[in-house]
């Protein structure tokens, strides 16, 4: 018996769980959410992310959905960093935005996920299907995030 990690899960591999444990999930648009999980690991892969990154984008909300488990992220065949990023992604019950932001800024490679997840979040034909008020109200809140993060400059696309 071999003390050797398994070889952390393919792209494919990731991205086929993603779309298992968030089947039949909607976004609030309607949409299937597996749209906005691939949205989100495209966004990075076009931002120059890394393999880890994609992954991590492809789980970015597996375990605050509770689609997937701590436990299950724990023991999943996925490198440390992939792990840490989707960790530091996950919102916590009552955590306040500023903690939330200087988490994912204090975890390498965290930002990069969050600005596509923020920038597909915030694209204006996603918005535009929504109600007035649901819109001003996720409008301004990607806004804030966005300001917490130090990316008000860059690009929403």
């Amino acid at each position: 018996m071999t003390d050797t990690q398994p070889s952390p899960l393919a792209l494919a591999e990731v991205e086929a769980v993603a779309r298992a444990a968030h089947e039949g999930q909607t976004d609030k648009a309607g949409r299937p959410y597996a749209e906005h999980l691939r949205a989100v690991a495209e966004g990075v892969r076009v931002r120059g992310g890394d393999e880890q990154q994609i992954a991590a984008a492809w789980l970015h909300d597996s375990v605050e959905d509770d689609a997937l488990t701590p436990e299950w992220l724990a023991d999943a065949a996925l490198s440390r960093r992939t792990k840490d990023i989707v960790l530091a992604v996950t919102k916590r019950a009552g955590e306040e935005p500023e903690a939330y932001a200087r988490r994912i800024l204090a975890t390498p490679g965290a930002l990069l996920v969050k600005e596509a997840d923020l920038a597909h979040n915030a694209d204006p034909d996603r918005l535009a299907v929504l109600d007035e008020p649901t819109r001003k109200r996720l409008t301004e809140k990607y806004a804030r995030m966005r300001a917490l993060l130090g990316l008000e400059g860059s690009e929403t696309r």
